[in-house]
């Protein structure tokens, strides 16, 4: 893994970013990249999950101890990306009791009657936790700028909303990590064209999937604009090439055991003496 050590300024989205110049088949930081690299990105995958499980449980054990400090992965994509992939490859291979996975779908009345970040902030990660949000508060801006769905000045707002939220949230000990995962059209097409294939993932197959195809170039326009005004130096945007699987997931773990190892988290040290207890048990 340490030649996949340095993707985070490869991924990263800053000054002048460019999403239209994002080649969605390519694999940054990778030297075996394309359908050539699966196997090896695969067997990579293996050895980052061992790092990852140390490292997710220095910081559950940490969290117990009283440390504050937590991680929130945020996961944006069009369907058939690969989210579902990242929870269940990646987030699947550590301590489940220190996860917290929230998957936000269309807002029910209830939440609908709050503002758009109440049901945002109930499913923020306490200390010691690995958060996941599959989707965020970013179908927000997303989903309601291509569809209408709020005014834009509403939706202008919002931009302000977010950065003063997550600055919130990161000064108070959450380190945030955003993926958008980048499909190409061509790509996602496969990819329903599989489950429509395969009886097994027909319950994956939404035939609102279809509807989101014909409205791509503005969900495109719709990332570039929430990434370009919400990408800040402590809650920045990473955006993963996503054609490949293999790499979306490899790149995802790396970034997460990149945040960790920047924790420069031990053990926590026994609050009992560890001589009386053996000498306890030794007796029995």
């Amino acid at each position: 893994m340490d030649e996949f050590r340095d993707i985070e300024p490869l991924l990263r989205a800053g000054d002048g970013f460019d999403l239209g110049a994002v080649d969605t088949a390519s694999t940054p930081g990778f030297e075996h990249g394309g359908k050539h690299g699966k196997k090896q990105g695969q067997a990579a995958l293996a050895e980052g999950a061992v790092e990852l499980a140390d490292l997710q449980e220095k910081l559950y054990a940490g969290g117990l101890d009283g440390d504050q400090r937590r991680v929130l992965l945020v996961l944006q994509a069009m369907d058939t990306a690969g989210k579902g992939g990242i929870v269940g490859h990646v987030v699947g291979s550590v301590n489940p009791y220190g996860v917290h996975i929230a998957a936000f779908k269309a807002p029910t009345d209830e939440e609908k009657a709050h503002d758009f970040l109440w049901r945002i902030r109930k499913q923020l990660p306490a200390a010691g936790m690995l958060g996941v949000f599959d989707r965020s508060h970013y179908e927000d801006v997303l989903v309601h700028r291509v569809r209408h769905f709020s005014t834009p000045e509403e939706i202008e707002a919002r931009y302000g909303i977010i950065n003063d939220f997550e600055k919130e949230i990161t000064d108070a000990g959450t380190t945030v990590i955003k993926v958008m995962l980048h499909i190409s059209p061509a790509e996602q097409k496969s990819r329903l064209e599989a489950r429509l294939d395969d009886p097994t993932k027909h319950w994956k197959f939404n035939p609102g999937d279809l509807n989101d195809r014909s409205l791509w170039p503005g969900f495109m326009e719709a990332y570039q604009i929430a990434i370009t005004r919400t990408s800040a130096d402590a809650a920045p945007w990473y955006v993963i090439p996503a054609d490949h699987k293999w790499y979306a997931r490899l790149a995802v773990q790396q970034l997460l055991i990149d945040a960790l190892m920047r924790f420069g988290q031990d053990w926590p040290a026994a609050d009992f003496d560890v001589a009386e207890q053996k000498a306890r048990l030794a007796a029995e």
